[in-house]
């Protein structure tokens, strides 16, 4: 991947929707805030990536998030043929292949995810994803025989880790991994260890839809957040969720997709089958303190449906916020707290 065009840009606060996402608006702070909200973007991760922070004197910590973006996204794209992730794929079968504390974390998080899901979540859908290709140029519907033909190089239980020499195997030939569903997630993270470091208490990071939202606004009031509403356009929200240092993170129909003959086939996956998962959802949101937690539970919920996923969410323990294709939103326990349904043409199910 090559990132270019790199801009910067100071936002003020004025009292109306500032849009900083393509899934979520942040709520302006009042007028009568005189701190300014300052906010760098760039092109990160396939996506871009803006970092807000109240006073403008952070250019060091700019600096500082931004490599450390460029550090993971070295590591574990699923694209750049000198990531650990392409090394370890161009080894499937052959070999074992030492990588980076932070490759071997990620990827070791993932396998704890795809067991937790029983493989609903699973990092070795790579070669279905570079089959599909949706998000890309080469975008295409494949036949049915080419997904079966790869569906047996999908299965977690195929990766071996050796945490003594942060080794990781994939024992078939043709096996790949894709971090893509939880990659965001560490990254969000860390930033907010590096925000932590710095002692910067109030900031909001927001990775292309994967928003966290450290400490409170400079009123003392809550961050507040607009989600998205799936059946409109980016930037159209259906309700707020109202957050101290909290990552909202959704996976949606909207979010990536190719259609063919009417039928639209969207970026997420069914492991077991191939082809993108089939249900009454249109987009789940997980509001968590952990932000990888969340990337892993948006897709895992979403894969599960309504019923299993609120099921999974409530004995977890998990904040979500289900909205079916009927225009429903329903909600796991204690979220009510967060989130207050705006637009009329939901119906929120209690």
């Amino acid at each position: 991947m090559d990132f270019k065009n790199e801009t910067r840009y100071f936002k003020k606060c004025v009292g109306f929707f500032l849009i900083l996402s393509l899934s979520f608006i942040f709520v302006a702070c009042q007028k009568n805030v005189s701190k300014q909200l300052v906010s760098e973007t760039s092109m990160k991760l396939g996506t871009v990536v803006t970092i807000s922070m109240y006073d403008t004197d952070k250019s060091e910590v700019y600096e500082r998030i931004y490599k450390r973006i460029d550090d993971i996204e070295s590591k574990m794209s699923f694209n750049m043929d000198t990531s650990e992730i392409s090394n370890i794929n161009r080894n499937s079968g052959r070999g074992a292949v030492v990588v980076s504390n932070d490759t071997f974390e990620v990827i070791e998080k993932s396998i704890e995810f795809a067991d937790l899901s029983s493989g609903t979540l699973d990092p070795t859908i790579g070669p279905l994803v570079e089959l599909w290709g949706i998000g890309s140029e080469t975008a295409s519907v494949p036949s049915k025989e080419s997904i079966e033909e790869l569906l047996s190089l999908v299965n977690y239980r195929n990766v071996l880790l050796d945490s003594e020499t942060n080794s990781v195997f994939l024992i078939l030939e043709g096996m790949k991994l894709d971090l893509g569903a939880i990659v965001k997630g560490y990254v969000a993270d860390e930033i907010v260890s590096i925000l932590d470091e710095n002692h910067i208490n109030s900031a909001i990071i927001n990775l292309g839809g994967n928003v966290y939202v450290k400490g409170k606004r400079s009123d003392g009031s809550p961050w507040r957040i607009g989600i998205q509403n799936p059946f409109e356009a980016r930037g159209s929200y259906l309700g707020i969720a109202e957050v101290v240092d909290k990552t909202v993170v959704t996976s949606g129909i909207y979010e990536r997709f190719i259609e063919k003959d009417g039928v639209i086939y969207h970026h997420i996956l069914n492991p077991s089958d191939g082809y993108s998962v089939e249900n009454d959802l249109a987009s789940v949101t997980i509001i968590s303190t952990s932000s990888i937690e969340a990337d892993s539970y948006s897709t895992v919920l979403f894969a599960l449906g309504l019923e299993e996923g609120m099921r999974f969410a409530n004995d977890s323990g998990i904040n979500a916020i289900f909205i079916t294709r009927d225009r429903k939103v329903y909600l796991s326990n204690n979220t009510d707290t967060m989130f207050t349904l705006k637009n009329k043409d939901f119906q929120l199910i209690k």
